[in-house]
């Protein structure tokens, strides 16, 4: 395998800010163990001079795990690529997807859609920094821009410099009259070109992201390209992630959310015993009983309970107790219907 692959290659959880940081990534890992997990983006210039403990930090259960940069001079990224692989990251990876205002002002994320030569010349300095899969997630284009044109010069200019693989959020990014939330829903998906760039280039491994809500669409498009991105449904129904290995790298069984939950419980009462706040992770948790009876109970126990100073483990207990009474009482109800009809 080339070094500039997708190491999990068919399934990843997208890098979104201020949700996938290491508590999320954590949980997320007791789901599912052979998705690739992704970090928040970092700017390079944090990596190289702010706190890299608080920045890049994260527990070994987290593997493989690829630290997302965001930036546009060669040489700083260069050198946090080599950072990445010093601490032990298993891929890096360039956003040239990010709408922000914050990127824009740095011109980099969604701006360097613009620059294809600039985002080749980066990912040359990254790749010959390092031994680790180098990889690019982008837009489809930005603004005025030609989307076919704008995907496609991006794509052939960092294939020239060495780059095999990228993930595509196959909407545009509108820098202005578009909020970053609306970045994320009103441009109208066009899945059809990023299956047409892996119909045009077979020998690149390309993962689609944008839009996709269940695992039933993320296999459908595994019949046009190699790899899925799940972003927000995989953060809001965590249970889904659940079902990946089996789904899409052979596992024998699911992960229930009760089982997630146990081998979760090592990890908070680490995080708790050097002093991390209950609610540091229990916000990435909210949505994992999604559907179950008792679902509304967890999360209300769970948001409320997990911010008073000095919660611990007894909060987890409480709610996960709230959804298996919820359970037996939707069993009882149905074992007295059943003999009611029996009768």
């Amino acid at each position: 395998m080339s070094k500039n692959n997708i190491l999990s290659g068919k399934f990843s959880v997208a890098p979104m800010m201020d949700w996938t940081d290491r508590h999320c990534r954590a949980f997320h890992r007791t789901l599912s163990r052979q998705a690739l997990l992704y970090t928040e983006m970092v700017t390079s210039k944090a990596v190289i001079h702010g706190d890299r403990e608080r920045l890049l930090g994260y527990s070994d259960v987290e593997h493989p795990v690829a630290l997302q940069l965001g930036g546009s001079e060669p040489d700083e990224l260069a050198q946090c690529a080599k950072i990445a692989e010093d601490w032990g990251y298993d891929e890096v990876n360039l956003n040239c997807g990010c709408p922000s205002d914050r990127v824009q002002s740095g011109s980099f994320g969604a701006c360097l859609m613009r620059e294809p030569q600039l985002v080749a010349d980066c990912m040359q300095a990254m790749i010959e920094a390092t031994s680790l899969p180098a990889t690019v997630k982008c837009r489809i284009g930005v603004d005025d821009q030609e989307p076919r044109d704008s995907l496609f010069a991006l794509v052939e200019a960092c294939e020239k410099a060495g780059v095999t693989s990228f993930a595509v959020h196959a909407r545009k990014a509108w820098l202005k009259g578009l909020s970053p939330k609306e970045n994320r829903d009103v441009p109208p998906l066009d899945y059809d070109l990023v299956y047409e760039l892996k119909r045009a280039r077979p020998h690149l491994t390309i993962a689609i992201n944008g839009g996709i809500g269940t695992l039933e669409e993320a296999q459908a498009h595994l019949k046009h390209v190699d790899g899925v991105m799940l972003g927000r449904a995989a953060y809001h129904e965590p249970a889904l992630l659940g079902q990946v290995d089996r789904l899409f790298f052979g596992a024998e069984a699911d992960v229930a959310p009760f089982e997630a939950l146990e081998a979760y419980r090592p990890y908070m009462a680490g995080q708790l015993a050097i002093g991390v706040p209950l609610s540091h992770m229990t916000r990435h948790m909210l949505g994992i009983m999604h559907g179950l009876p008792g679902a509304r109970a967890f999360r209300r126990i769970m948001t409320v309970e997990s911010i008073v100073p000095g919660a611990g483990l007894e909060v987890l207990d409480r709610a996960i107790l709230a959804v298996r009474e919820a359970l037996a009482a939707v069993d009882a109800r149905r074992e007295a219907y059943e003999f009611k009809d029996a009768g």
